[in-house]
């Protein structure tokens, strides 16, 4: 072989080795929340205490825009989608309006609008928001009602084929998110775009994966890996599929620098880690790369 073509040959090998390491991967974080500068302290300390986590650790995590952006920049996170959440029924439209105004602001954020059972006239609001918010959020849990209330049904319906749902999922305190209401919502509207979040089923992870293992959803992994361990974490992304997971780190229970490094200490491949880092994401917010 001409000595010319040997190093050309060894050449890009060693370049392409290297170029596939450093490839970089754009990054979603597709599970944060966010709040008004003036009840941010407040709010976060809520749903900290809510889990049981307002430690010294939590306190500096105010669940601001800001802070959620200089966590982007120290991580290397490019975007993040916001899940905002309506504790009571007149709080939708503005709780909605927050959301959208801080997207408008921050090209960074992709919002996700709220509802809840109890309000007079969902469907209007969906009309409302429609081409504004790239999502649904439903806790059930703190909103206090079950997936599968049949209140929220014509709004399932509304949605299918036109809006991804992302519901909480799973807490072994309450029964509001359990991935069986899950299945049967699943079932009832086959068209219907679901994320489960916390891997199916938060702190219930096994029940979540024998009831939604085989059904037509998505699933986020924040608020998993570190209570799954991570032999078991990598075991479900495979069960599961990475085609159908999207990362997310939970804002502000969590820091998202931390979980990406968390995320990415799985050593998961590089075709896994592009689709749950970002692919994956960006086809559920109907994005494509680089916009």
């Amino acid at each position: 072989m001409p000595i010319a073509k040997f190093f050309g040959q060894y050449y890009n090998y060693i370049w392409g080795n290297f170029y596939e390491k450093k490839r970089i991967i754009m990054v979603i974080d597709f599970h944060t929340h966010i709040y008004p500068a003036d009840i941010a302290d407040k709010a976060t300390k809520s749903i900290c205490e809510f889990y049981g986590l307002y430690e010294e650790e939590h306190k500096n995590k105010i669940a601001t825009a800001e802070t959620l952006l200089e966590e982007g920049r120290n991580g290397g996170i490019d975007s993040f989608v916001i899940l905002p959440v309506a504790i009571k029924p007149e709080h939708v439209s503005h709780i909605n309006d927050f959301a959208i105004g801080e997207a408008e602001k921050h090209k960074e954020f992709y919002p996700f609008g709220t509802l809840h059972a109890a309000m007079n006239d969902p469907l209007s609001e969906i009309e409302r928001i429609s081409g504004k918010v790239r999502g649904i959020k439903f806790h059930p849990d703190t909103q206090q009602f079950p997936i599968d209330d049949k209140r929220l049904f014509p709004v399932y319906d509304a949605l299918q084929g036109k809006l991804p749902v992302l519901f909480h999922c799973g807490d072994k305190r309450f029964d509001y998110s359990h991935p069986s209401r899950l299945k049967r919502v699943l079932k009832e509207f086959p068209r219907l775009t679901v994320i489960a979040a916390h891997m199916g089923g938060y702190s219930i992870f096994d029940e979540a994966m024998e009831l939604l293992c085989h059904e037509n959803c998505f699933f986020d992994i924040s608020s998993s890996i570190m209570f799954l361990g991570k032999e078991k974490s990598v075991e479900y992304v495979r069960k599961y599929g990475a085609e159908r997971i999207v990362f997310g780190s939970d804002f502000p229970l969590w820091k998202p620098s931390e979980e990406k490094e968390r995320f990415l200490n799985l050593g998961l491949t590089d075709r896994e880690n592009e689709l749950i880092l970002s692919e994956t994401a960006l086809r559920l917010l109907n994005v494509e790369s680089g916009k």
